[in-house]
């Protein structure tokens, strides 16, 4: 028999969490054809994986690569570490677009033509263009509420719920693979449990999952987990936690409540999973900073309030005081644990890897002012890093058996204008920094379960099919790494270093990383959810 390539004398981590074994695997086409049994096999190509470690392609279970990938297509930062699967769609998705939205992001000089209106469109396009990691997506509850409502704070009406819903079954029967939610920002914010739960349970009709950033990751963070809980029994949708975290150091406690909850639920039959990146920031933008009734409309309205002084003065009270109806991030971080790491506006990037105490101080004035004063100026939200969780909860959460892991960050190149921004060091560096810290150097876990955290427990999770697994049939998404040197290398004051250690990546049977050098391969798909037309 002869194959396109055999991989030879690996040890084969199958994504099971079973121990791990040496054999050798061969590829044909887009599929693994066979593991063990090759010694008389002929390959095109051979690859000699001694010593090295043969897992599933790993998982990004929350990606913001969608628009990077548009524009290059290599995902250099997360093929380098291994990922064959960037999962979009957290609040806001590339799709469904109505014509005021497709007018706006193109608005937003994306540098590509907006010329798709559904998310299964979208994916599509990106599949059409050539990227090298496969991709799959949520559909954002943010969007779904934009597209009905635009961004005004308030119930939709039974028609406008109705539409909504309605278009989260054209997506899942797209491929979609549920609904995504992010509730701390706005208008996400506005949407109540019965507007989520009525959206969850138009995805469980298709076996669609809801994956939401909490409405609470700090002082109400045990009833936003119930709030999960709740949409999950009452939709009959399977629910994850985006970026597990207990955000400000009074909530560094809540770890074993939160667990408790969540074991609690899931003892009961709910399928409740969750996710986390691995370090103790977090980076989001300004907005987190400010209450959402100050955000009501879009951009433009909350700059042209935040211009005005009776307002300005409102809202610096509110943001250095604790809230129970809004999420505020600053208060939880301080101004010292809150990094600027992004502007457009190029006057302003002389702050860039500055706190915001720090640059308050420069200016002269308050860091509510000064945030306020930065989104107007810059004409955006402000990228920010806000550190706010413990590393005590971060280990103990990476051993978690129902926890996968997401880098909650853009695929990109370090090079070119990525250059001018700073980034969060976990746009390098997750899942190798997964691998060095928490499995060979702290041990919290093993190799084997971190790989099954890393790949068949996200692709059950999703719901995918021959995804996430060694085995012969299944895609061949693999990645060929050295358990003893793979390391994470960005920092927060460096973050544009790539991770090192991944030797090969396969995407689809085609080899896009060959020695640490990305091939020139673009053979990623769109990977679609359960409740695909084509599955029926």
């Amino acid at each position: 028999m002869s194959y396109d390539c055999i991989i030879k004398s690996g040890l084969i981590y199958d994504g099971g969490g079973n121990p791990p074994y040496a054999a050798d695997l061969a590829i044909r086409d887009d599929r693994i054809a066979l593991i063990g049994g090759l010694e008389a096999a002929k390959g095109r190509r051979v690859i000699d994986a001694g010593g090295l470690a043969v897992a599933p392609g790993f998982i990004n279970m929350l990606s913001w690569a969608a628009v990077p990938l548009m524009l290059d297509g290599r995902s250099l930062s997360d093929i380098r570490q291994g990922v064959t699967l960037e999962v979009f769609g957290e609040g806001h998705s590339m799709g469904p677009l109505n014509a005021d939205m497709r007018r706006a992001m193109a608005g937003e000089g994306t540098g590509f033509d907006v010329d798709w209106t559904t998310l299964g469109g979208f994916l599509e396009r990106l599949e059409g263009k050539g990227i090298s990691p496969n991709v799959a997506s949520f559909v954002g509850a943010t969007t779904l509420r934009i597209h009905a409502l635009g961004y005004a704070n308030r119930r939709p009406t039974a028609r406008q719920l109705a539409d909504m819903q309605g278009l989260v079954r054209i997506a899942m029967a797209q491929g979609a693979l549920g609904v995504g939610a992010a509730l701390i920002y706005a208008p996400a914010a506005y949407a109540d449990t019965a507007e989520l739960t009525a959206l969850a349970q138009a995805a469980a009709e298709f076996g669609g999952l809801y994956a939401s950033h909490l409405r609470s990751e700090s002082d109400r963070l045990l009833e936003a987990v119930d709030e999960l809980i709740e949409i999950a029994e009452i939709s009959g949708a399977r629910a994850e936690i985006h970026h597990l975290k207990m955000a400000g150091a009074g909530n560094w406690d809540k770890f074993d409540a939160l667990v408790a909850r969540v074991e609690q639920a899931r003892a009961r039959g709910l399928g409740v999973t969750a996710n986390m990146y691995t370090y103790t920031a977090g980076a989001t933008g300004l907005d987190a900073a400010m209450p959402p009734w100050v955000q009501e409309g879009g951009f433009e309205a909350w700059a042209q309030r935040l211009r005005n002084p009776e307002i300005r003065a409102r809202l610096a009270v509110e943001m250095a005081a604790p809230a129970d109806d809004w999420e505020n991030l600053l208060l939880a971080a301080g101004a010292e644990g809150v990094l600027l790491t992004g502007f457009r506006n190029e006057r302003l990037r002389a702050y860039l890897g500055k706190t915001l105490a720090e640059v308050a101080k420069l200016r002269g004035t308050t860091p509510e002012e000064a945030a306020m004063d930065l989104v107007v100026e810059d004409g955006s939200q402000v990228k920010a890093v806000y550190f706010l969780m413990s590393e005590e909860n971060v280990a103990k959460g990476v051993a978690l058996p129902w926890v996968s892991f997401c880098s909650d960050a853009r695929s990109i190149a370090a090079e070119g204008r990525n250059l001018k921004a700073s980034a969060h060091p976990r746009t390098y560096g997750n899942f190798a920094r997964l691998l060095a810290k928490y499995v060979r150097d702290e041990r919290v876990l093993s190799l084997e379960a971190a790989i099954h955290k890393l790949t068949k427990l996200p692709a059950s999770n999703l719901r995918l099919r021959g995804r996430g697994e060694l085995k012969p049939g299944h895609f061949a998404d693999l990645v060929i790494f050295d358990p003893n040197r793979i390391q994470d290398h960005a920092t927060f004051a460096e973050p544009h270093r790539y991770a090192t250690g991944v030797h090969h990546v396969f995407v689809n049977g085609q080899q896009v990383l060959a020695e640490g050098e990305h091939t020139g391969a673009f053979p990623g798909r769109f990977v679609r959810g359960p409740g695909w037309t084509g599955w029926r």
